[in-house]
């Protein structure tokens, strides 16, 4: 019973392997996970730039004050 529930394991990781590839966000949604948003152009009061979307555009992001 040990020996088929070792094989099944190992069948579930191949399987695994072989089906999925892992998760990589894609550039542009990184723009989402900082609190972003992207616009075209440069960024303007009261935003400042932190990167660049996936379509080009800048990503920005507003100024907080403490």
């Amino acid at each position: 019973m040990r020996i088929l529930y070792q094989l099944l394991v190992v069948l579930f990781l191949m399987l695994q392997g072989t089906a999925g590839q892992p998760f990589r966000p894609s550039p542009g949604s990184t723009c989402w996970y900082q609190n972003g948003q992207c616009t075209p152009g440069i960024c303007r009061r009261p935003y400042y730039w932190i990167g660049t979307c996936e379509n080009g555009y800048s990503c920005c992001r507003r100024y907080v004050e403490a």
